[in-house]
């Protein structure tokens, strides 16, 4: 026993002594590159200062020309059921600039299509607008048997239903500022120009005309009725008063529903004048992301690292030339 716990022993100093050997190593190594980092920096300090006065010249004049990217945001509607139309034509627009048809897109109006890197459409997430959307139930009750298979954060953000909200954002990419005139009113003019949705429209229009008209004969007959029971109630007897006051609530109940419906009309009709609305215009938003602006950081660090890894290829070339050269 006594032989097994000294050789146990023994071998734990061993590999202590080996652990504390390595640490030495690791530490003696990371001394030694310091040191020839230092020895580096110093031997070519002027080298690495021109490099970065030359790269951070170069950056700054480099920003200087370029514009950057701006992000000009339309919230839209699309009306009459045509908002499929819509995702297929900003698709169209988008394939067109990935294409380089400037032809195409002058055609349309816009000035220094060039300039313009990318038009996108995607939805306003908003569930309470799709919900109370039909003005019943119907969306919700679609809603809550679509969760009853999936996840509903993913139903909510499915293409299927994303394109159910009444509000969509187009987003158009320029490189530089723009103006209304030049890239949104094109556009537009462009996603408004559909015979067919046009027709859809005048019909639309002319439903909701009539049916303010009715309504507002509706409403008038009710006052004439309201005008001429207000007139007769004192003659009359307290039960057939009752009986009258109970349909003169259901009366002015119908005529308050009649109110609201006017409203909800004649507010609509301010969003109808067009098949895609668009309901508010953010021009000239600076992106900020990728490198736009910051070539004056990234390059000096750039020609920097190319001139270490020269040097660090040289060096590796050396010690491998003089290994082979060296006789045998």
């Amino acid at each position: 026993m006594s032989k097994d716990s000294n050789r146990m022993d023994m071998q734990q100093e061993v590999n202590l002594t080996s652990i504390s050997k390595s640490i030495g190593n690791m530490f003696g190594q990371l001394n030694s590159f310091f040191y020839r980092s230092i020895r580096f920096i110093l031997r070519n300090i002027v080298v690495l200062g021109i490099l970065f006065v030359v790269g951070a010249g170069l950056g700054y004049w480099i920003d200087k020309l370029d514009k950057g990217s701006y992000n000009t945001q339309l919230i839209v509607s699309p009306n009459f059921g045509s908002t499929d139309y819509l995702y297929a034509t900003i698709d169209q627009l988008e394939s067109k600039l990935n294409a380089n048809d400037t032809t195409f897109l002058t055609k349309l109006g816009i000035k220094n299509p060039k300039k313009v890197r990318e038009i996108k459409i995607e939805p306003i997430i908003d569930v309470f607008k799709f919900l109370s959307n039909s003005g019943t139930d119907q969306n919700y009750k679609l809603l809550e048997l679509m969760a009853e298979d999936g996840d509903i954060k993913k139903i909510v953000t499915d293409p299927t239903t994303t394109k159910n909200y009444p509000f969509h954002i187009i987003t158009i990419t320029t490189q530089g500022p723009t103006t209304y005139d030049k890239t949104v009113t094109p556009i537009l003019n462009y996603l408004n120009d559909n015979d067919y949705y046009r027709k859809i429209q005048a019909e639309y229009l002319k439903n909701v005309q009539i049916k303010i008209r009715t309504n507002d004969t509706i409403i008038a007959q009710i006052d004439g009725i309201l005008q001429d029971l207000g007139r007769g109630s004192s003659n009359k007897t307290p039960s057939v008063y009752i009986n009258e006051t109970s349909q003169v609530n259901d009366v002015i109940r119908t005529k308050d529903e009649l109110v609201k419906e006017q409203g909800i009309h004649r507010v609509d009709l301010i969003g109808l004048d067009k098949i895609i609305k668009d309901n508010s215009v953010i021009a000239n938003i600076k992106d900020d992301g990728g490198l736009s602006g910051k070539m004056k950081f990234i390059l000096p660090l750039f020609l920097i690292f190319m001139f270490l890894c020269i040097f660090a290829f040289r060096s590796f070339y050396r010690s491998q030339s003089t290994k082979h050269q060296a006789p045998n």
